[in-house]
Order: structure tokens, then sequence, then C-alpha cells
């Protein structure tokens, strides 16, 4: 009887020599529908693939948005004139990620992967915050939606080199006359939900707490976007206080209330501490110097404040 040879774990190696011929794959009247759940399944994957991959980008250039608009010390009718172009240039990189998705998320395919597309949630924020430092009102869905899908239109029709060049033998008075677009088809465009809404809304609390706890902190005055010699301008606490309001009347959809239930307690901590801003500007403003920023992390409330 012939021996085999072990490794120093005392395991058999593998024998040399050639392989041993591969057995034959088994085919039967099942086999195709397999192998088509199976292809179905890698494009499930590739697709979801690249939508976690543009969320991620569009995330962080959202984010990047609202760190500009932070910069912000005022509510007035423009943004000041750097802000705003750096906030155009990031919505046009995200144009572009939002056209290369839109294929993507059709019909089905768009609750279908809706937790990789939390992206739209980041995004919500911050158009709806630069709204509000434009106008200090908050942008209807109905509103809000259409700009969005507009974005994705942008992305998807931006200049390419398809268009008509113009001949080297024309008149340098004749401009290159560009494709007719007439028989294109309509691009697809990324549509809202009413839950990328609400919970980009939710997240729009805590960047006005921190906007107006930078600017009362700058300019000694809770932000307002009232006009010079008006007597009582409705200031950002108001704002807070109707948001907050409105959160709390809205019935909780099924399926997400443990998702409502974190982002409504946020919320309410964000209103709970522009209350104790303008509370501390009113009562105590006099003896807080210029420039002076409230502790308002949750150790800095008294005993009897504590639940």
């Amino acid at each position: 009887m012939s021996g085999f040879k072990r490794d120093w774990s005392g395991n058999a190696k593998r024998r040399d020599g050639p392989k041993p011929a591969q057995k034959p794959v088994v085919r039967n009247a099942y086999t195709p529908m397999f192998e088509q759940l199976r292809n179905e399944l890698d494009e499930h994957h590739d697709r979801r693939e690249r939508i976690v991959k543009a969320s991620r980008d569009i995330t962080a250039l959202s984010k990047k948005i609202i760190f500009s608009l932070q910069r912000v010390r005022k509510i007035e009718d423009q943004l000041p004139a750097n802000i705003q172009s750096e906030v155009d240039s990031r919505l046009v990189d995200i144009s572009k990620l939002l056209a290369a998705i839109a294929p993507e998320i059709q019909g089905i395919n768009r609750h279908r992967y809706a937790r990789s597309l939390m992206c739209l949630e980041e995004l919500v924020e911050a158009l709806t915050f630069a709204h509000y430092l434009r106008t200090q009102t908050l942008i209807a869905n109905a509103e809000l939606s259409p700009m969005v899908e507009d974005l994705a239109r942008k992305g998807a029709t931006s200049p390419t080199e398809d268009e008509v060049m113009a001949d080297a033998s024309s008149s340098s008075d004749e401009k290159p006359v560009p494709r007719a677009a007439a028989d294109a088809p309509e691009p697809p465009t990324v549509a809202l939900t009413q839950d990328d809404y609400l919970y980009g809304v939710f997240d729009l609390t805590g960047e006005m707490m921190r906007f107006a706890t930078t600017s009362t902190a700058l300019s000694g005055a809770m932000a307002s976007g009232g006009q010079a010699g008006e007597d009582e301008p409705r200031t950002i606490v108001q704002d807070m206080h109707e948001l907050g309001t409105l959160f709390e009347m809205l019935p909780v959809g099924s399926g997400n209330r443990s998702q409502w239930e974190k982002k409504l307690e946020v919320t309410r901590q964000s209103v709970q501490k522009v209350e104790r801003l303008g509370y501390d500007r009113i009562i105590r403003g006099s003896e807080r110097p210029k420039g002076w920023i409230p502790d308002l992390s949750a150790g800095d409330q008294g005993p009897g404040e504590e639940e």
C-alpha cells in the first residue's frame, strides 16, 4: 500500500500530477431558469453598487454646500457672491451624479433602492437651508421636487462633443448649430419621495440651530429677515417653534416609527437649544462679551432641568 506526504501540521499534501478531469455540468429543464435568476442577481448587485457610490459622492457634496452656507451671517435676499459660487459649482457636480443614476432608479427600483438613496435627504437639507437663508421660509415639497428633477435633467443634457461643429471654411460670424433635440427622448429624472423631504427637513432644524448660535454670537441679536426700521421682525426662534409644532402634529407612517421618533427627538433638542439661546440674550445679554457662544451641551442644564 503506497503512502502519501504530510506537511508540518499533519495535513495531507496535494498530490502532484495531472488534475482530475472536471465532471460535466448537468443540465435539465430548470437550468435556464436558474441561470436567468443568477444574471438578474448579478445585475442587481452591480446596479446597487453604482447607486451607493454615487450616493456617497452626492452626500459629500451636499455636506460641503451646507458647510459653505454656515458661513452666512444673516438672512437676506441674496447669498454672498463667493458662497453662491461655491453652491452653484457643487450643484453642477450633483446634477451629473443624479443624471448618472437616474436610469437605474426608475419605476419600482425607486423604492427598491430607497435605503441606498439616503443622499437625497442630505440634498433636501442643503436646498431647504439655502432657501431659508434667502427667504426665511420653508420651501414646500411641491416646489422642491421639480428642482431636484431639473438638476437631473441638466446633468443629462450637459454639452457634449456630439454637437455639430462649425465647418472650417464657413464664415466666422456663423455660429454652430446644435443637433435638433426634438426627436430625442426625455431623459430620466430623480423624483423625491415624501420621506426624503420630511427627513431632510428634520435635519434642517439642526443646521438652523447652528446658524442661530453662530450668528447670534457674532451680531448680538437673533437672526431674522426683518428690514431696517421694522418694529418686531420674526426671528429664527419663532421659525423653530413653528417647525417643531408642525412635526409634533404629523402622524407617524407605518414602518418608519423608530427613525421618525429619533429624528423628532433631535428636533426637540434643537428647538430647546435655540430657546435657551434666546433667553440668554434677553435676560443676560448685557453681561455677555461680544463673540460669546453658549454651551448648548446637555451637561449645561441645572439639576432641576434634568428628567
